[in-house]
């Protein structure tokens, strides 16, 4: 391991001095590369160009590349090898992995995407409620165990706007988590926390007898149901 990133630190070093001020790109290929690539179902790199220098907008963070060339570079955070290609049978642009080993394929990794494109949480942060479940539930469809679906993120989420009494947004992050985990009585017991804060009782009652059903040892739930007795 001590070996890999000494290699990665002298490798880096090499590409600095000998590579990233020589490259000048055309405005054709400023034009063709850069944009949005979806680097995994809910995030994106976003490629641009200033002053003649290639930087990427990955994980929060501006980075500066070392380029080889117009179309190839390297990103040290990433520890890849990335070149600009057109798939031969899609015709879309993807940022391509180049594998260490030179013998083996190159990997078509991240799909380039339209300027609008938005993951489900770009959706959930500007409040599209509707698109951003669907894009969870196209993750879900695809992986039920993704880490993107965490239940405890929704639910912190949630609480955090309602402490800023944003309680109509809580109550919209509460309902994707339980689209997204119906068996959770947790989901269903903040969703209805969420009603209760709002002023719905009768919702608030709704959701917490789902809770319960799910999760018979729910003290809350059950605190609530029988202390609020509604006839259905």
């Amino acid at each position: 391991m001590k070996l890999k990133f000494a290699y990665l630190f002298v490798f880096t070093l090499f590409l600095v001095f000998s590579c990233s001020n020589s490259i000048t790109y055309t405005e054709a290929i400023k034009a063709e590369t850069s944009g949005r690539y979806l680097y995994h179902p809910d995030a994106i790199i976003d490629v641009f160009y200033e002053e003649d220098n290639l930087y990427l907008n990955w994980r929060g963070a501006q980075i500066k590349p070392v380029a080889l060339d117009e179309k190839t570079f390297f990103v040290p955070d990433m520890y890849q090898k990335l070149r600009f290609v057109q798939h031969p049978e899609t015709q879309k642009m993807y940022l391509a992995i180049i594998p260490e080993n030179e013998k083996d394929a190159l990997t078509y990794a991240y799909v380039k995407v339209s300027d609008t494109f938005n993951t489900p949480s770009m959706h959930l942060e500007n409040k599209n409620y509707k698109a951003a479940l669907q894009g969870f539930e196209a993750i879900k469809a695809q992986d039920s165990t993704s880490e993107l679906l965490n239940e405890r993120a929704f639910n912190s989420m949630g609480y955090e706007l309602m402490r800023n009494k944003d309680y109509q947004d809580a109550i919209a992050v509460f309902k994707i988590n339980t689209v997204l985990h119906p068996e959770s009585d947790n989901a269903f017991d903040s969703l209805a926390e969420g009603y209760l804060n709002q002023g719905d009782s009768l919702l608030a009652w709704t959701n917490f007898k789902k809770a319960l059903q799910l999760n018979p040892s729910n003290r809350r739930a059950k605190k609530f149901i029988q202390a609020y007795h509604i006839e259905e």
